[in-house]
């Protein structure tokens, strides 16, 4: 086991467990690919990544050493409503395995949980596994434009490798640089390898076209940036130039962004919220059982009538009932709660980034009620504040005797 230590203590294998629950949160619809992959075969890649990360996350933790953590403790009670409204069958056998790979992702995270620290492992980990997705989007971009940037999404970014939408490619993207510029203002990392993160991660976000990413990169970097203006002086210029670049671009480029960011949709369109808002009302008129309003529908595929419903509580509301959003609002009042209440540091500010981001991006995207790249983004977000663990104290060195000659004893004997 010695061999598999990073020098932070944390098993390499670690950073693998994590690489496969993001392959497992990468999902199994999306655009069209360059090589065509049956929804079948990638359910079976994504699955056997969630039983493979639980398998090696046992084998590294045999001992089940766990850490007490009240975010993997409410996810834990999610499964609760979850199987409770999943086993009258209303949303199908399908349900009931969404339930056990929910199961399977919590248990996963409490075998991880040993490792929790309040350290930048898991940021590291986080960074470089979505950073390799994104090269996967790039390269698919490269060996082919038009299948990468396709008519049917309007001309935005898709995976052509692997079928990845748009919202997805620009969560990923916007998560990444938020937090390697949160590294390069705390100093953890250097400017190249940054630049080389960053500006990338930027153009294809640019190239998605995704509103909310935007918009919650940039309203999670303020906060994150905000919380260390006391006591950074890095994170003071970055706020200066930042907010220098922010009037300037309002100025001179105010009518491209204004193009950008309505993608060619009229302010009807925009103020539907491309749609969503007509899934939204159907699903609230819709009528329930005093049961379904607490437990929920079951665990689905996020749709309603067959309409993604894109808002994360009005998801947990459909699926998990009243219930359920009482305990995703819980995982946000702890993970916040506990980030105020920390001393300004650079894991409070990554911490303060990924909830407020979660939380921008709930509104017009869904995923806090399963398993999700939110919630691991927030588990992230629970390993920066968890207490260092206590380390027990050094023996102290036994003292050697020193041998006193016989003649000495006689005398003092005598």
């Amino acid at each position: 086991m010695s061999q598999d230590l990073t020098r932070g203590g944390t098993p390499k294998t670690v950073g693998v467990i994590w690489g496969l629950l993001i392959l497992n949160t990468l999902g199994s619809a999306g655009a069209v690919t360059i090589v065509p992959l049956p929804r079948s075969l990638i359910q079976m890649i994504t699955m056997g990544a969630l039983v493979a990360a639980f398998a090696l996350a046992l084998a590294v933790n045999l001992r089940l050493r766990i850490r007490p953590n009240a975010f993997v403790l409410l996810l834990t009670l999610l499964i609760v409503p979850s199987v409770i409204s999943s086993v009258h069958l209303e949303s199908g056998l399908g349900a009931l395995f969404r339930c056990s790979r929910l199961a399977l992702f919590v248990g996963t995270l409490w075998l991880l949980s040993r490792w929790w620290d309040g350290g930048m492992t898991f940021v590291r980990h986080h960074i470089r596994m979505y950073f390799a997705v994104l090269g996967s989007v790039a390269a698919g971009l490269v060996i082919s434009p038009g299948t990468a940037l396709p008519e049917l999404y309007g001309g935005r970014l898709v995976g052509a490798l692997w079928p990845l939408t748009p919202p997805q490619i620009g969560q990923y993207a916007a998560v990444i640089i938020g937090l390697t510029v949160l590294l390069v203002l705390g100093r953890r990392t250097d400017k190249a390898s940054a630049v080389a993160v960053i500006v990338p991660s930027l153009i294809l976000l640019a190239l998605t076209h995704t509103r909310t990413a935007t918009l919650g990169l940039f309203i999670g970097l303020t906060l994150a940036v905000g919380s260390l203006l006391l006591t950074s002086a890095a994170a003071r210029r970055f706020f200066t130039w930042a907010v220098v670049i922010a009037v300037v671009a309002g100025v001179g480029f105010a009518s491209a962004l204004q193009v950008w960011f309505l993608r060619g949709q009229s302010q009807e369109g925009l103020s539907s919220l491309t749609g969503r808002a007509k899934v939204w009302d159907a699903l609230l008129a819709a009528p329930r059982t005093t049961s379904e309003q607490l437990f929920g529908m079951g665990l689905g595929d996020k749709s309603f009538g067959g309409l993604p419903i894109d808002n994360s509580w009005l998801a947990v509301y459909h699926e998990q009932g009243w219930i359920g959003i009482a305990l995703v609002a819980a995982v946000f009042v702890v993970l916040g709660g506990v980030a105020l209440l920390r001393p300004p540091s650079l894991a409070r500010a990554c911490a303060i980034f990924l909830i407020s981001y979660c939380a921008i991006a709930s509104y017009t995207e869904a995923g806090l009620g399963d398993a999700s790249p939110y919630l691991l983004h927030l588990a992230v977000a629970a390993t920066l504040l968890a207490a260092p663990a206590a380390t027990a104290p050094l023996p102290a060195p036994a003292v050697p005797r020193r041998r006193i000659p016989r003649w000495a004893r006689d005398r003092e004997m005598t």
